[in-house]
């Protein structure tokens, strides 16, 4: 069905007058008058009657009309629907983020959402190995994770954390004599590779040495171990947002103890949605 001719029949039955709806139209009124003779033979219905008060609508033009307005009122929020898409205003990101994103990527999708709040967001806890894997698979669009991530992914510095100590008491014990009295909790290494190798940079730059460790499989475990006095460990600075009041964290210092937290993306694959989120979080 012609969507012209749909106007030209809604405009007509408004205005009740060749003249007036073919001006709103800016047509010239031979032209309207063809459209609608167009749109009667394609319908095999008269849809209007003139007479002497004006151009009326007949029965079979007052039982379509409606009809007519709903699929011009479908077609605008269709093509409004596909402008939104064709800016990147519409659609979903799934992105993933680790505890030093904790605080900054749910901050950053909601400043995004109040730009865009036709986008969705799934959201997703996950260590920045698997992170990098998802991002090549496709599966995640972006990813708060350590910097720099494999090629060919894309990434932007957003800032550092910062490796602490994490201990049941404030003693006033150093790290090597938390480590002689207790065990070394650590994530298992198919959840914390990256933090992980950064503790054992740190250990090893400080000639320290666990005299015994113990795994957990995520760092909230981590944290409930340390608070039952089990063991100490060094997690991201960025523990301080899900650890509970009075949780003994001891600042570290040293190259070792640092490292960058950034946004990384395919830029191999084309996303609008993703290109504005991103271009907003390092803008």
């Amino acid at each position: 069905m012609n969507l012209r001719l749909l106007h030209a029949f809604v405009m007509l039955a408004e205005k009740e007058n060749y003249a007036a709806a073919a001006d709103a139209l800016a047509l010239s009124q031979p032209a309207l008058t063809k459209q609608i003779n167009l749109l009667e033979a394609t319908l095999n219905v008269t849809l209007f009657s003139r007479g002497r008060h004006g151009t009326c609508l007949t029965t079979g033009g007052q039982l379509l009309l409606p009809e007519a307005k709903k699929v011009l009122k479908q077609n605008a929020v269709f093509l409004q629907h596909a402008t939104q898409i064709a800016k990147g205003g519409e659609g979903v990101i799934a992105a993933g983020f680790g505890l030093s994103g904790f605080l900054f990527a749910p901050q950053c999708i909601a400043r995004f959402r109040a730009q865009y709040p036709g986008v969705a967001f799934r959201l997703e806890d996950l260590p920045s190995a698997q992170q990098y894997d998802m991002l090549q698979s496709g599966e995640l669009q972006v990813g708060f994770v350590r910097v720099p991530p494999p090629a060919p992914l894309s990434y932007h510095v957003l800032f550092e954390d910062n490796l602490v100590l994490v201990a049941p008491e404030d003693n006033g014990l150093s790290l090597s004599g938390w480590l002689k009295k207790l065990p070394l909790l650590r994530l298992y290494a198919d959840r914390g590779r990256g933090l992980n190798a950064q503790t054992d940079r740190f250990l090893e730059e400080n000639r320290c040495f666990a005299s015994a460790t113990q795994q957990a499989e995520d760092i909230q475990t981590i944290v409930a171990l340390v608070i039952a006095g089990i063991g100490v460990a060094l997690l991201p600075q960025s523990v301080i947002h899900i650890a509970p009041p009075g949780l003994n964290i001891i600042p570290l210092t040293g190259k070792a103890a640092r490292w960058q937290v950034g946004i990384a993306w395919d830029a191999q694959t084309p996303d609008l949605i993703r290109d504005n989120f991103v271009k907003m979080v390092i803008g």
